[in-house]
């Protein structure tokens, strides 16, 4: 194991998970990381059996940020070996089966905050049940930018751009934010900017929404 007082001191030829960034394992509230080489490669062997990102909510916690949280005085977070993982992307039971194939012995599970924690330390499981589901994952919807792009209103209107663009933005700032985790760390003071931008857009779509509709009603389109 190799602790580092901030996840930007660690070397990058030091860094062997390509799935993951010093950032994601660092502790959340302090930047300090504990990198323990074992539970890392079975936390990236697991993320490679499962085809998909595995959204990183809490990894190595310093002592003091532990006891913010209020975790467990011997918290496996402290070593390291523990991992807090969002089911927002994955199927509860497929995940942890896969998880116990890595050798992740420790299990738990939070379903009302969507997520499951993960050790290594010694078999046992807590937890509530996740609730049963109509299938594993949500059904596919297409994108709030291509209903909006078929709208036959806003096509006549001429305002698809700026419809689909304020609508859009949320959408495609999550799928981004899932897809590349840990590289928007160092954006996070600008989060709040970036979020009234996308609400100032949204408002200037449903505007021009409206008085697109307006438009084809005085004109007997519908």
């Amino acid at each position: 194991m190799t602790f580092y007082q901030h996840w930007r001191n660690v070397p990058a030829n030091a860094w062997r998970w390509p799935n993951f960034s010093p950032a994601e394992i660092a502790c959340r509230g302090t930047g300090k990381i504990l990198v323990n080489a074992d539970a890392l490669d079975r936390l990236q062997e697991l993320r490679v059996m499962l085809g998909k990102p595995l959204i990183v909510n809490s990894a190595y916690r310093s002592p003091e940020h532990n006891r913010t949280v209020g975790g467990a005085r011997a918290s496996k977070h402290l070593e390291g070996t523990a991992f807090d993982i969002s089911m927002a992307n994955h199927d509860p039971v497929a995940f942890i089966a896969a998880a116990r194939k890595a050798g992740f012995k420790g299990i738990g599970t939070y379903p009302r905050s969507n997520f499951v924690h993960i050790d290594t330390g010694p078999a046992r499981s807590w937890g509530d049940p996740f609730p049963a589901r109509v299938s594993s994952f949500a059904p596919d919807q297409p994108p709030a930018r291509e209903h909006l792009a078929e709208s036959r209103t806003l096509k006549a209107s001429g305002a698809a751009g700026v419809g689909t663009i304020g609508a859009a933005g949320v959408e495609v700032t999550q799928q981004a934010l899932a897809e590349a985790q840990g590289a928007i760390l160092p954006l996070m003071p600008y989060l709040d900017s970036l979020r009234w931008l996308f609400v100032a857009l949204a408002l200037g779509g449903i505007a021009v929404t409206i008085y697109a509709r307006l438009d084809d009603w005085q004109r007997g389109r519908r």
